[in-house]
């Protein structure tokens, strides 16, 4: 649950800049759908949300 919460208001932000500084790009169309996705309750949601989830944990267990 806090990942998904996190992942929409992060997704949310970026929205925003994006809007703001450089218009509405086709890379910026596809995260714009996916904060959709995770916003609708759609059947393909969960689908997105584990994604999102093993997207993160792959990031998070990247070592510098």
């Amino acid at each position: 649950m806090v990942l998904s919460i996190s992942g929409v208001v992060l997704l949310g932000i970026i929205v925003f800049l994006f809007f703001r500084k450089d218009g509405l790009k086709l890379s910026h169309a596809i995260i714009c759908a996916l904060f959709g996705f995770y916003l609708a309750g759609t059947a393909i949601a969960p689908s997105i949300k584990a994604g999102g989830a093993s997207l993160a944990s792959l990031l998070g267990g990247i070592k510098i």
